[in-house]
């Protein structure tokens, strides 16, 4: 009875010290601007103003980019451009050869951090080298590797439903070197899936890099 006292103890111990942790502004490094193209005119009723901050995230020691080398894959087995590796591979710039290109339609990619963990931002970023939007930008997580159960939705800006996960009320937003950074809430999950639906400058799918911050689960 005194050694389970003894364990009981030291495990409320252990989630007070958890929860008075110090916490520390999540920082990210950032490609340098390179819009090169002509902006294409959005007009999208739920369109973000250009010069919103990215939202302050605080986090604990400890939390990391999870998904830096892990495994993806995506609904487009055969992308147009590129490879899914891409996306992982901590290259964040818009030069040819950093993106990879998904087909026309609602398109899919998906991390594996190899184990749930707790999980506090996610940082995506789409092509960035015009002024552009994505459009049907949808970020969950889940424990379960078919997006079948246990998911939860940290973006939607989905606002017409047209994906069909519900009318979103995230902003659409011009893509930009700063990319999109996502509070996670500290979602225990082990995959990240992300949806878009083509951009306002043609209907295919663009993805640079996705990151992942967060640590190991409690």
């Amino acid at each position: 009875m005194k050694t389970f006292s003894f364990l009981f103890c030291l495990g409320l111990s252990a989630i007070a010290l958890r929860a008075d942790e110090a916490l520390t502004p999540l920082k990210l490094d950032y490609p340098p601007p390179q819009l090169t193209g002509t902006p294409v005119p959005a007009k999208l009723k739920n369109l973000e103003a250009p010069n919103v901050k990215p939202p302050l995230i605080m986090v604990p020691a400890g939390v990391t980019n999870l998904a830096k080398g892990k495994p993806v894959t995506a609904s487009d087995t055969a992308p147009v451009i590129g490879d899914v590796t891409l996306i992982t591979d901590g290259d964040k710039s818009s030069d040819e050869g950093s993106f990879v290109e998904l087909d026309r339609g609602l398109q899919w990619v998906q991390i594996d951090l190899g184990a749930p963990a707790e999980l506090y931002a996610v940082a995506l970023w789409h092509y960035h080298g015009q002024a552009r939007a994505y459009l049907s930008v949808i970020v969950q997580v889940s424990n379960d590797p078919a997006f079948k159960t246990d998911v939860r939705t940290i973006f939607n800006n989905d606002d017409d439903n047209k994906s069909g996960f519900g009318a979103g009320r995230d902003p659409t937003y011009l893509e930009k070197n700063t990319g999109r950074l996502i509070p996670a809430g500290k979602a225990v999950a082990r995959y990240v899936r992300l949806y878009s639906a083509g951009n306002t400058s043609n209907e295919l799918n663009h993805y640079i890099e996705v990151e992942v911050y967060g640590r190991a689960k409690p």
